[in-house]
């Protein structure tokens, strides 16, 4: 398994917390798949620069997927414009894999839905090994995980507050990221993650905003 998968598993199985935007899963995604190729050597990061490296090669079509989509030229993609581009819809093509693979199923009782239908993840060793990490509080998993909002808000912002919420779940302490490439890309994945919240409030702002000009003819 992998980080983008098992990140995946978390936010499907609703142990974590709160229901998984789409929009912010896929951020968190897009970085986890940066993390999985680091950690192969096929990517190294130069400042918050992807270089593509020669590392072996990799088994899972996602990631060979993700490892296609670099950029080759200098100056090299930034981590940030990689979850921009990457990140797009990266939820619903993973998504789409679990079902093709068979790791979904459908059902009629309501869970987290992503699309149309309700969808569940069938009990497997992929599974099975994904919750393992996350109830280890494995650092990298745990602040993928709460960045892309799995507590209600973005890594860092407001984890003591969320503890004390009586609706909300016991939040992991702070992982400790001792890999500065790892902690380059995550620190990434929240600001866009926070950046893609901020869209969206001045968005609705302006529409209310719109809405009550018409009101008034």
């Amino acid at each position: 398994m992998t980080t983008p998968r098992d990140l995946l598993i978390v936010a499907m199985d609703g142990e974590s917390g709160r229901p998984a935007d789409r929009g912010s899963l896929s951020l968190a995604l897009a970085g986890a798949e940066v993390i999985d190729l680091l950690g192969v050597r096929v990517v190294e990061l130069d400042g918050d620069r992807i270089v593509p490296g020669g590392g072996s090669s990799l088994e899972d079509p996602l990631l060979r997927e993700a490892e296609s989509a670099l950029t080759h030229q200098k100056p090299y993609e930034s981590v940030e414009d990689w979850l921009w581009r990457r990140g797009r819809d990266l939820s619903s093509a993973y998504l789409t894999a679990f079902e093709t693979e068979g790791g979904l199923t459908r059902q009629r009782r309501r869970l987290v839905s992503f699309r149309a239908g309700d969808v569940a993840l069938v009990d497997s060793p992929a599974r099975r090994g994904a919750v393992d990490r996350w109830e280890s509080h494995e650092p990298v998993l745990v602040a993928l995980a709460t960045a892309a909002g799995l507590y209600g808000e973005p890594f860092g912002e407001a984890a003591e507050d969320s503890t004390n919420t009586p609706d909300a779940p016991d939040a992991p302490d702070t992982p400790d990221i001792t890999d500065d490439a790892v902690a380059t890309v995550l620190a990434a994945v929240n600001d866009a993650v926070m950046e893609l919240e901020a869209v969206r409030q001045r968005r609705s702002i302006e529409d209310a905003a719109f809405d009550n000009i018409w009101r008034g003819f």
